[in-house]
């Protein structure tokens, strides 16, 4: 009635981490596939330019991105905004930013008006900014296009 080699007594006190990696996992994922979305804010349909030239800022969390969706009205990332407090805002913004961050992008819907854009433009130098993005879709690249 003797106990055998290798035979235990009583409860495994093991922390098995098994699934909690794979919960770890799945919500590595989950924040990846999700993280691109939050930052796009306003969704625009954007005008075509086949040679847009991209610019990996804008995809950073710092990048301040102005959209101005089809209505014509004006979103500092995801805020409503009206084009006189836009400025306050964006000079607010740039303050604490170097010289060579200063950089504020516009996203316009492609059926915005002109006078629109130019508005939003002027508001954003009168801040102080003098680098403005404007943000285009560059579609498909045919290899002719790309040569």
């Amino acid at each position: 009635m003797g106990m055998q080699v290798g035979e235990r007594k009583g409860v495994m006190a093991e922390i098995n981490v098994i699934p909690m990696a794979d919960i770890m996992l799945v919500l590595l994922i989950i924040m990846m596939v999700v993280t691109p979305f939050l930052q796009a804010g306003i969704a625009v349909t954007l005008p075509k330019a086949p040679h847009g030239d991209e610019d990996p800022d804008i995809n950073k969390e710092s990048a301040v991105v102005v959209a101005i969706p089809i209505d014509g009205t004006i979103y500092l990332g995801r805020d409503l905004v009206s084009q006189s407090e836009l400025e306050t805002r964006i000079r607010r913004l740039m303050e604490a930013r170097p010289l060579d961050q200063r950089v504020v992008y516009v996203k316009a819907d492609n059926r915005v008006r002109y006078d629109n854009v130019v508005g939003v433009i002027n508001a954003i130098r009168s801040a102080g900014v003098d680098r403005v993005g404007l943000v285009v879709d560059p579609g498909k690249r045919t290899k002719r296009q790309a040569d």
